[in-house]
Order: structure tokens, then C-alpha cells, then sequence
């Protein structure tokens, strides 16, 4: 097949470098361009990926009518996800949005409209989504080894989004310390926080394993450190028509995941009406208690095969296929995460409990 054309549009997330290698990797795609405002922060990605100085853009209107591509990458920092999506939606490109779905309900909804006026697909990418032990989970839960899910808990994060770069770089403590009073991540105008970071995760995946049932109430306290403008820290509580479900975010955890996992562990507790599963980001195994093992098992998890290894392997497969957009990367599923972030963050301004925003 024709190999179809990707451009990577805003590099204020890191998870732009991500993505692009993916594509790069992909023997069905091609990077047709890159564009971002500040020609210095493509640098690194033209050079890695070899991409020629012509296919390097400051303006993404010059970007999309010279390459035509099939899918647009965004990655602007979150309070912004609205604003490019419905930039860039006219030119007719499937668009994958990198997490969290948006800043706000509001923003979630326009993007979906300006997607559904184009006939185009939107995906939004949760990384989470793409661990094999969360898989392993989802498939576990779907063929009713614990019975009903009543309750997830959830807890996540890392060390800080400035102690990173694209592929998990690290950046040294200074370093991290020095950019931390000019980056996005801790501006609230920007959608910066870790609520509005990591709960997103937590929620979208809770709620593809609660069957894609919402919450009717949510609780939620965040940290106030003084001089920062956002929370680094947040607990989030929902209650359901059986059970409370708890989500927690941090950023400040002892150690990255993907290096060693902190205590307590990132990742996933779910429990159900005939047993419980940890499933614990990176990990080789999920542990099942269940009627038959209640002293509990490790399960190897799942080996995940071609298409579903990776976002952009995943979307090239439904777009080329007409195949549906399903799971946490389903505007459909994200939309319902997006409302439990907005009732928590209502809940932490408000500092008491709400219904879930409709």
C-alpha cells in the first residue's frame, strides 16, 4: 500500500518524539512534516528521523496544504487540545490528540463536533492504554474471571514531567528545577497540574473497566503548595450505583515507573464480586485472586500482536480498514473520563462533593 502521510503539529508535549518514532518505524507510513512555532524545539526530531529541512514548518497552515497528510499528530500543552483540533480538522486529516481528551467538557465536545463535521477519525492516546498488563486486565475482566466490577483503584505518575524528554530521557534534578517557573506543566492557564495530567488515565481506563459505567458522584482533594500555581498531588473518590472507586496522581513519586516502580505502585487494583486484580504498570505478570485461587496468581500477561502494540500502529490499522475506534482511544469513552476530571476538579475548587457534570 501506499504508505500514508504523517505530520507532527505542536511539540509542547514530549510524547511528540514518541509518536513520531512510531510512525517513522511503521513500514505502511511516513513522516511528511513537522511543525511547531519554535523552529528549535524540532531540532533533535528532523536530525533523528532524517527529515529533510523543507518538511520542517513554523506555520501549520503551510505545513498541511504543502504535504497533505492523511493523520495529524497534536501535542500542544492541554488547555490548547481544543484550539488545534478544530484548527486542524478543516484540512481533512484523521487527527490523533496526545492525553489527556482536553482542558475542559467544553473543549472535549468541540473537538468532537469539529471532527464529526469532516467524517474523519479523532483519536485520543492514552499510553496507559497500550500496557500489556492493563490489556491482560481488560481481557481477564471481559471474560468474567472476577465477576461484576465494583471498585478500581488507581494510583500514578512519576517523578515530574520536567525530569523527562521524549523515550524517557532523563534530565537532571537542577535542570528540572531551573525550567520549572517557565514551563506549561506548572501554569494553570496552560492546563498544567497533575490532576489534569495523570486523572485522565485513571479515569478512562476505570471506566473501560467498569464496562464504560460513569460515576454519579466525585470527591476530590488536591495539594496546595505555596508558589506553585498547580497541584502536584490529587485524590480523587466516585462514587457508582455499586461501589466507590478511588484515583490518585502524583507527581513527586520516589522513583520513575519505568525504572523502578515506587511504593505504592503505579498502576491498577480492580476489584470485582468474584475476585481482585493488581495490574501494576511495566510489570511482566498480573496478580488474580479469584473463588478458585483465593491466595492469588500471577498470570503472565498477554503478548500484544500487530495491530494493537501502539497508537499510531493502531489508528493506521482503523483508518485503512474503516474498522471503529474502540477502548480508552474512542472519543466515546475519553469524552466520559473527561467529565469525571471535570467534576473533580469542580469538586477541589469547590472543596466539597458533586454530581458528576453532564
Amino acid at each position: 500500500m501506499t504508505p500514508l502521510k504523517i505530520v507532527g503539529i505542536n511539540f509542547d508535549h514530549m510524547h511528540m518524539g514518541d509518536l513520531l518514532r512510531m510512525a517513522h518505524e511503521h513500514p505502511d507510513a511516513e513522516i511528511a512534516g513537522i511543525c511547531d512555532d519554535d523552529a528549535s524545539r524540532m531540532q533533535d526530531t528532523a536530525q533523528r528521523f532524517g527529515i529533510a529541512p523543507e518538511r520542517v514548518y513554523t506555520d501549520y497552515r503551510k505545513c498541511l496544504e504543502e504535504t497533505r497528510p492523511d493523520i495529524a499528530i497534536l501535542c500542544p500543552s492541554t488547555a490548547q487540545h481544543g484550539e488545534w483540533v478544530q484548527k486542524v480538522a478543516p484540512f481533512g486529516t484523521h487527527i490523533l490528540v496526545e492525553k489527556p481528551m482536553a482542558a475542559s467538557l467544553a473543549e472535549a465536545d468541540a473537538m468532537i463536533a469539529a471532527m464529526q463535521a469532516t467524517g474523519k477519525t479523532l483519536v485520543i492516546n492514552w499510553p496507559l492504554a497500550w500496557y500489556p498488563p492493563h490489556i491482560t486486565s481488560k481481557r481477564l475482566i471481559d471474560e468474567g474471571a472476577i465477576g461484576d466490577v465494583l471498585e478500581v483503584h488507581y494510583y500514578d505518575g512519576n517523578r515530574g514531567p520536567l525530569r523527562h524528554i521524549a523515550d524517557k530521557v532523563e534530565i537532571s534534578t537542577e535542570e528540572a528545577a531551573r525550567q520549572k517557573s517557565q514551563s506549561w506543566w506548572y501554569q494553570r492557564a496552560s492546563g498544567g497540574g497533575s490532576l489534569l495530567d495523570y486523572l485522565g488515565y485513571g479515569v478512562t481506563l476505570g471506566t473501560w473497566f467498569h464496562g464504560g459505567r460513569a460515576p454519579l458522584e466525585v470527591t476530590c482533594m488536591v495539594d496546595e503548595t505555596p508558589g506553585l500555581e498547580v497541584d502536584e498531588h490529587s485524590v480523587t473518590v466516585a462514587r457508582y450505583e455499586r461501589g466507590l472507586s478511588k484515583f490518585e496522581t502524583r507527581w513527586g513519586t520516589f522513583t520513575d515507573p519505568w525504572t523502578h516502580q515506587p511504593q505504592p505502585k503505579c498502576g491498577f487494583v480492580i476489584v470485582g464480586t468474584e475476585g481482585t486484580i493488581s495490574s501494576y504498570d511495566y510489570e511482566q505478570a498480573v496478580r488474580v485472586q479469584s473463588e478458585a485461587h483465593p491466595e492469588g496468581e500471577e498470570l503472565p500477561v498477554d503478548v500484544i500482536e500487530s495491530p494493537r502494540r501502539n497508537p499510531i500502529e493502531y489508528l493506521i490499522h482503523c483508518v485503512t480498514t474503516g474498522e471503529a475506534v474502540s477502548g480508552p482511544l474512542s472519543p466515546q469513552l475519553s469524552r466520559i473520563g473527561q467529565q469525571i476530571v471535570d467534576s473533580a476538579a469542580h469538586s477541589a475548587r469547590e472543596k466539597r462533593t458533586v454530581s458528576l457534570l453532564p
